[in-house]
Parts: C-alpha cells; structure tokens; sequence
C-alpha cells in the first residue's frame, strides 16, 4: 500500500471514529444531567439527585419498611413511592438495611466507626444489617446518632400524587425533566420539600406549605404546556 492510499485509509478510520467519540461524551454528560459527584471522605461516587424522580425503581430494588412507610434502596439510593412512580430522597434516620451500599467508605470520627455513601452515614446494629445515622462531628441541629435518645420524628409527607398530560407531545425525557425542574422551583419558591419528613417544615407549618408547594407545582407545569390533575 502506498503512502497516499495509507493516508486515505486513516482519514476514513478517523472519521468513522469521530461520531462514536462525540456520542460517548454526550451520553456521558446526559447520565450525569440529574446527578451529583460525592466527593465526601474521598468516596467519589456519582447519585442521583435528591427529589429526582422515576417510573420505577432499579432491578434489584430492596424494599424496606420503616414507621409504617415503604422505601427502596439501591447501591446507596433512596426511593419513596411519589406521584405515580418514585423519587429519590434522603434516607430517615434509624432506618436499617440489610446490606451496606456498594462502596460504602469506612471512615472513623471521634473514635467511632461510620460507613459512608450518598450523603448517608451507617453504622452497625446488634440485631443485624445497617441503621442510617445521623451525621457526626457536631452538624448543627443534627439529631443525635443511632443509640442516643432520638428526637421526636414527623411523619413523611403523604405522597402528592398528580398526574400530568403533555399537550405538546413532549417525549417521556422531557417529561421528566420537566418534573423534577418544576419540583425543584416549587421547593425553592415555598421552602417546602416533599422528599423530606413533614417536607423539612414544622409540624403545624407543613399543610399550609405542602398546598403552597402544589399550587407552585402545578403553575410550573402548566406553564411547561401540561395540564395536571
């Protein structure tokens, strides 16, 4: 093969390369749009975000009871059923599972043992498997961990279950896009956050807020070309 027919033979390698090259990087970007990168005690591990919704859980999903509420857990995620599918949350403390996260970080703080993922402290207990704990070092207004007295726990945030209808055709994608964006612009505006126990409010605060959080909601949606029910 002569030098030219070799130089004709690397452009087309290059070119056919090219587009596979460009495809890996934007799937890359698209399975990181939702997530965040825990840097904490070195762990180094992609999550998705709090308040993310999906249609369903992972396979492989174990469900976990707790105060009369269902959860999933999955490779250090969280899940609450969540208007027709699940959303991703931060987990109640006292909660066990069975199985530490995969790659769960061991780290120890003030003489004490923790295993780390997600934003998520775990420690052993007699009875077996993992109790979530809450974080040490001193966090301000942190509940004490596993074992001290706990403090009084307010009752998750019933599951707001709306149903929206793309006017425009938007794709499943988009749909959930628009969902979670409008989720987040809702909490922002009312300070009211349905993935967290009485959405991070009061007690006697959380209805008035959790109505403000809806109508927010719905308003975003709307505004995104979806009628909700």
């Amino acid at each position: 093969m002569n030098f030219t027919r070799l130089g004709i033979v690397a452009t087309l390698c290059i070119a056919m390369l090219a587009p596979a090259v460009s495809q890996a990087q934007h799937h890359d970007e698209r399975d990181h749009a939702h997530e965040h990168y825990d840097v904490r005690h070195g762990h180094n591990h992609y999550y998705p975000e709090h308040g993310f919704r999906v249609g369903a859980v992972p396979p492989g999903a174990r469900m976990i009871g707790w105060h009369g509420e269902h959860y999933w857990f999955h490779d250090g995620v969280w899940y609450r059923p969540f208007g027709g599918g699940f959303v991703v949350i931060a987990p109640p403390f006292g909660v066990v599972v069975p199985v530490l996260p995969a790659f769960a970080t061991l780290v120890v703080i003030g003489g004490a043992q923790y295993y780390y993922a997600n934003e998520a402290y775990y420690q052993p207990v007699p009875e077996g498997g993992y109790a979530v704990v809450a974080p040490p070092g001193g966090d301000p207004g942190a509940p004490p961990p596993y074992g001290a007295a706990p403090p009084p726990v307010a009752a998750p945030a019933p599951a707001d279950n709306i149903f929206i209808y793309p006017k425009n055709g938007q794709p499943p994608e988009q749909q959930s896009r628009d969902r979670y964006e409008c989720h987040r612009w809702a909490a922002d505006q009312t300070q009211f956050d349905p993935t967290q126990p009485a959405g991070g409010m009061p007690p006697d605060a959380a209805a008035a807020r959790r109505s403000d959080y809806m109508r927010a909601q719905q308003a975003c949606l709307e505004a995104r070309g979806y009628t909700v029910r």
